[in-house]
């Protein structure tokens, strides 16, 4: 696979942003211009030419981009701080910057108002004081609603499944869509479309059950909700991340993120047949690489699963993103590379386009 592949995928997802970051901007008519920075049509770069095709556009960009601003795209900094632009004067950098360091901590009171206030501050910044302007692609979880403070909690996704009712899950997605798309997220990890069949397991709780084609169902009943019927995604929907991909529910001895040797019969048959359906049906946008590892390949570096498989044969044209810490553990669970940036390289080379 070529490097370039790799980024023309995720600039990809970030000029998507960048169009409908632009057809939401809300700042009033009266609200003055900055005369200095105004670019005549011919001036400007092709990278933000909305009538250029995407593919265009996005060469344009990289051959702007320096290595540090590739890596950028493709992995998260470790410095969380943040810069912002608040016309409404709620978010300095250093009260945005110490809420982002505490994005995770389940005891922080995040109003959805505020919430947006800070994306957008985030995003103003990031497209009006950069020297590129590319906008970020906040993320989030969405499991059985959206996972942040205030926000609307659903059922959990086993008893979703139990329903057996695919447009009852399409309007519950739909709302957790609205919800973090109007807080400024662009991206939540969800839906779980893993078989799962061995209750020792213990995220049996967070799939829809055990039967391949009422998971296909509920996966492409959640993808659509999440994301909308449009090719952009607008503010009221967010891209979705089909996961874990793949073989993830029947764990050897029930044990998580143990390995799962089944034959190509079986996991053609059984455990991709939700994911087929999420990509070649719903589209969705991102599909996440599981922990575990198929006949000895862990699914982070598994080229017949994120290459063949997945871009090859359903032809999916989103972008995969690894699990969390699913790099480093190449290194200390599955001891199949000797340091993180040999592990880094491998997965780039598979198919991973984001590391998380």
């Amino acid at each position: 696979m070529k490097k370039i592949d790799i980024f023309l995928r995720v600039v990809c997802i970030a000029l998507f942003f960048s169009i409908s970051l632009t057809a939401q901007d809300k700042t009033p008519k009266s609200a003055p211009q900055d005369k200095a920075k105004t670019t005549s049509p011919e001036n400007t770069p092709k990278y933000k030419n909305p009538n250029l095709p995407i593919d265009d556009r996005v060469v344009d960009l990289l051959s702007r981009m320096t290595l540090e601003e590739k890596i950028g795209q493709i992995a998260p900094s470790a410095d969380r701080s943040v810069h912002v632009i608040d016309p409404t004067g709620t978010f300095t950098d250093e009260s945005a910057s110490a809420v982002t360091n505490r994005w995770w901590d389940a005891d922080l009171v995040f109003p959805a108002r505020k919430s947006a206030l800070l994306r957008n501050g985030v995003q103003r910044y990031l497209k009006e004081k950069t020297r590129l302007g590319i906008p970020e692609v906040f993320m989030g979880e969405a499991l059985h609603g959206y996972m942040e403070y205030g926000s609307t909690s659903f059922p959990q996704a086993l008893s979703l499944a139990s329903t057996w009712d695919p447009d009852l899950v399409h309007q519950v997605f739909a709302a957790a869509g609205d919800e973090a798309g109007s807080r400024g997220t662009g991206q939540v990890f969800t839906p779980v479309l893993d078989i799962a069949r061995d209750p020792r397991w213990g995220r049996t709780e967070e799939t829809y059950g055990e039967d391949p084609f009422l998971a296909a169902r509920m996966g492409v009943a959640a993808v659509t909700g999440l994301q909308g019927d449009s090719f952009l995604i607008g503010r009221h929907h967010v891209m979705a991340t089909a996961k874990h991909f793949a073989v993830h529910g029947q764990p050897e001895g029930g044990t998580n993120t143990a390995p799962a040797n089944y034959s190509e019969r079986i996991i053609r048959e059984n455990f991709l047949v939700p994911f087929q359906a999420a990509v070649e049906e719903a589209h969705a946008g991102s599909v996440m690489a599981s922990y575990n590892e198929i006949d000895g390949v862990p699914s982070h570096i598994n080229p017949w699963l994120l290459d063949k498989v997945l871009r090859q044969e359903w032809e999916f044209r989103g972008y995969v993103v690894s699990d969390g810490n699913g790099l480093q553990m190449l290194t200390e669970t599955h001891h199949i590379a000797a340091t993180n940036a040999e592990a880094a390289r491998m997965a780039l080379a598979a198919g991973v386009d984001y590391d998380l």
